[in-house]
């Protein structure tokens, strides 16, 4: 490999025009596809046997005008009063605008739906007074009736007394006589007039019941606030609303800016104000911020610009090409913006260990040309192994079986496979171009020569630590266990309006809905209730009820809404109304509570949950179950590439276990900020919340791939020392003292790169750029640059044991490019430092991959050009590297 990469380095620099052209023509074409067929990102999540996508595909076969997407308005008064009647009117207007909109099924009128209930409220508790009045009459009916009976009885008693008496002939029993069939006709027809009467109550009260028990599972519910300055109005589209056109969804928000002229203020759900863009301000501050250490490293704009050249157009060539495939594939919004982040960072990174090589062996004598190809061949096979390290990462996610995250990986995988290459063949182009102008002017002028092997700054921090290595190790340790302390309380769950930027439309129609119509109206849950055998048309307020009332039951329901039946009767469709907001533990439990009330509904009963609230735990769920295989495989990975680059046991063992340290502090930063909300107002948190489910499985992918990147440029130097005759503690500050200035300003760059998706405009990548800035900063500087080294030197020796059944079986990758310099003594070419090397003894000058060449020898110019040619025509055969 290091050999083929030399000769590529080589065509690449002499056909530099050719090289540069040939990627803008990709880029050309590449854009040319995308313009012609790509499709726009989506924030839609599908997860292929989930539940609530089995629940909505039913639900929309049964109820259709139940199944589209709903986004959520508020209108506001900007003065806090009541609506006017003219605003009143404004909105109705606006409302008729919005149901004329493209794929708008429905839109409801909050002033109409709040006055039904109000009237329905008002008719229940005037049927209740009414009902009281007319028992009231029957209960004076019914004493009336009995006291006529005992006037009756007291009738028959006085008119058998006469009799007794011998006075049956007077004319008061002949009176009584008269009167006694009168008053127990009398008796008789009040009787049944009272009977009617107590039945027509039972009816009235049995229906006033069911329509208290109705109003009793929507109790609360409301439309307009209760001061009448706020409305909350839904629309319902005929479709998903991630599956809308962005021009759909902005039609919108632009018809209801003509209430702002009525002294209104409208705000939509982030559902509806879903952002489609890649790049934002965040993520260019954070890319003038690498180029600001770029400049200051490199000493001049013009080399500073390569490393930022080569990542843009890696970055755009993958990206471009994401694009184009989206006309096979949905892709979901996060997915350029993970690989945008990924792609800027590795491809800055690649190009700078390239040029930081090619500088050095500039300073030391050797040719341009040469320069190239070596830089070529030896620090870009790092970046090779490194590079196919973090592909591998990212494309393990595959493994988890979710679609959204085998998108995401590969996806980035490929535009961090293209920034590989575009390094690999860009970088050495834009080299041969540049001259010695890589090289800052009072540098050339001057005619720097290296600094001692350990003069000040030279590593310094290596000596410190290797001299009390238990120090460094046990507070490194300690450190990092104190940052990781808060990821015990990892939550996970996909963010809400809340999370949105308090500044923002989304995040104020949230806190408006909370303030005013309940907190868990942010996240409502469809339930649908699926029969054996269709129920009478009659009965279906009963059966409603009846179900209704079961879910009413259960802690932390706040309403359930009947809203839909199926044209057979056989599906019953609900909104159950949470007390708590959508991401919150108490609208989970609840979720968890209603898939159980399944089996508690009656006989042939099935009981179904969907809606967004229920997609976000069940995925949040699907996630986290994914986690550990993953894990797992990366660890698995790890052990295996480092045992075959650096030939040992120990040092993957520990290299491994300085990654899941990193990985435990990022873990815990993001959960201090996201979930705890420390320093919310620093990084703009508008309000704590679980942890997006993406964000564990990405984290560990990427760290794992960049720590290995900072691993191998630091240990294989240190490596190589100790293959050279160094003893091993030696060797610990020798590899360190050359590499650590690369990969210190690798990691500030990524760290750069990273941190300005700290505040990107997607809110969801907010996290991961956080977790990926902090655990860059803790692999780099207290793992690679601290721990490792601390635990190196206590080793000694032992860090290096491999049996030797396994160091036969694993593969030989030669990172250290000594195969390449083999191969150039071998043909008389001159070797690093432009020196010719003698066969047999090229090992004798080290130069680390990525490092600092201040430990070469005295050197000589020499370019090798008359030898270049036949290594050309030979080289294929010689078939001494073995990378």
């Amino acid at each position: 490999m290091a050999t083929f990469l030399y000769r590529l380095g080589r065509l690449a620099a002499r056909r530099a025009w050719l090289t540069i052209g040939t990627w803008l023509a990709v880029l050309a074409i590449l854009g040319g596809l995308m313009a012609a067929f790509a499709t726009p990102p989506t924030a839609q999540i599908s997860i292929p046997g989930a539940g609530f996508q089995t629940v909505l595909a039913k639900l929309g076969r049964e109820i259709p005008a139940a199944a589209g997407g709903i986004g959520t308005i508020t209108v506001e008064t900007r003065d806090g009063k009541a609506f006017t009647a003219d605003q009143r009117a404004a909105v109705e207007t606006t409302i008729a605008a919005w149901e004329k909109a493209p794929h708008v099924q429905s839109v409801t009128d909050p002033f109409a739906n709040q006055k039904r209930l109000d009237d329905a409220a008002a008719k229940v508790a005037g049927a209740d007074r009414k009902l009281a009045t007319e028992e009231a009459n029957l209960e004076f009916g019914h004493n009336f009736l009995n006291m006529g009976a005992i006037d009756l009885d007291k009738a028959r008693a006085e008119l058998a007394r006469l009799e007794r008496a011998g006075q049956g002939d007077s004319a008061r029993a002949n009176e009584l006589r008269f009167e006694i069939p009168h008053r127990v006709k009398g008796n008789a027809d009040l009787a049944a007039r009272l009977r009617e009467g107590d039945r027509k109550i039972a009816d009235a009260r049995a229906g006033l019941a069911v329509g208290q028990r109705t109003l009793a599972l929507s109790d609360g519910l409301r439309f307009v606030s209760t001061d009448g300055s706020a409305t909350m109005l839904q629309i319902q589209f005929d479709q998903s609303i991630p599956q809308l056109d962005p021009k759909v969804r902005a039609e919108v928000p632009r018809i209801g800016e003509q209430l702002a002229s009525d002294g209104l203020r409208v705000d939509y759900n982030s559902d509806i104000l879903q952002t489609r863009s890649v790049v934002g301000a965040g993520e260019v501050i954070g890319l003038a911020l690498a180029g600001v250490v770029l400049v200051v490293m490199l000493g001049t704009l013009v080399a500073a610009g390569l490393p930022l050249l080569v990542g843009l157009i890696g970055v755009g060539a993958g990206l471009l090409a994401a694009m184009v495939a989206t006309a096979f594939f949905e892709m979901n919004s996060m997915t350029p913006a993970l690989a945008l982040m990924l792609g800027l960072a590795v491809g800055i990174d690649y190009a700078l260990f390239i040029v930081n090589r090619h500088r050095q062996q500039l300073l030391h004598g050797m040719n341009l040309q040469h320069s190239i190809g070596m830089a070529t061949g030896t620090a870009g096979n790092a970046v090779v192994v490194a590079g196919v390290t973090v592909v591998i990462s990212l494309a393990a996610l595959t493994v988890t079986g979710l679609p959204i995250l085998a998108q995401m990986g590969l996806v980035a995988a490929g535009t961090v496979l293209m920034t590989v290459l575009v390094a690999l063949t860009v970088t050495p182009a834009v080299l041969s171009l540049m001259g010695e102008r890589v090289l800052p002017r009072r540098t050339r002028i001057a005619h720097e020569r290296p600094q001692r092997r350990f003069g000040r700054g030279q590593g310094r921090w290596a000596v410190h630590v290797t001299n009390h290595p238990v120090a460094a190790i046990a507070l490194t340790v300690v450190v990092i266990a104190l940052m990781a302390v808060p990821a015990a309380a990892l939550r996970l769950g996909l963010p809400d309006g809340s999370s949105e930027p308090k500044d923002s439309s989304a995040f104020h129609s949230y806190v408006t809905i909370e303030k005013n119509f309940g907190p868990g109206a942010n996240g409502p849950i469809v339930a649908m209730v699926t029969l054996d055998q269709p129920v009478a048309a009659a009965d279906v307020s009963a059966r409603q009820l009846e179900v209704g009332e079961r879910i009413k039951d259960l802690d932390g329901v706040r309403q359930v809404v009947p809203f839909g039946v199926s044209a057979d009767r056989d599906t019953l469709a609900f909104q159950v109304v949470p007390k708590e907001g959508p991401t919150t533990e108490a609208t989970v439990e609840l979720v968890h509570n209603l898939r159980e009330l399944r089996n508690d509904l009656p006989a042939g009963a099935h009981l179904g949950i969907t809606g967004q609230t229920v997609a976000n735990i069940e995925i949040a769920e699907r996630l986290s179950a994914a986690l550990p295989l993953y894990v797992a495989i990366v660890v698995g990975l790890s052990l295996l590439l480092l045992m075959a680059v650096f030939r040992s046991v120990v040092v993957p063992l520990v290299a491994t276990a300085g990654f899941l340290l990193s990985v435990a502090a990022s873990f815990g930063a993001v959960v201090a900020v996201y979930q705890w909300g420390w320093l919310g107002d620093l990084l703009d948190v508008s309000r704590p919340g679980p942890i997006l489910p993406f964000m564990p499985t990405l984290l560990i992918g990427v760290l794992f791939g960049l720590a290995m990147d900072y691993q191998m440029f630091l240990v294989s130097g240190m490596h190589e020392a100790r293959a050279h005759g160094e003893d091993a503690r030696t060797a610990v500050r020798t590899g360190f003292r050359q590499g650590y200035r690369v990969v210190t300003a690798a990691a500030i760059i990524m760290v750069s790169v990273f941190a300005g998706f700290v505040f990107a405009h997607l809110t969801m990548i907010r996290p991961i750029g956080l977790g990926l800035a902090v655990g860059v900063a803790v692999d780099a500087f207290l793992v690679r640059m601290t721990l490792t080294p601390a635990a190196m030197h206590l080793l000694g020796d032992r860090a290096w044991w491999i049996p030797r059944w396994l160091d036969r079986i694993l593969p030989n990758l030669d990172v250290e490019g000594a195969g390449l310099r083999r191969s150039l003594a071998e043909r008389g070419i001159a070797g690093d430092g432009g020196y010719a090397a003698e066969p047999g003894k090229v090992d004798a000058a080290p130069t680390p991959v990525g490092g600092n060449t201040d430990a070469a020898p005295a050197l000589v110019g020499g370019d090798g050009a008359e030898t270049w040619h036949d290594f050309e025509r030979e080289s294929a055969g010689v078939g001494a590297s073995r990378s």
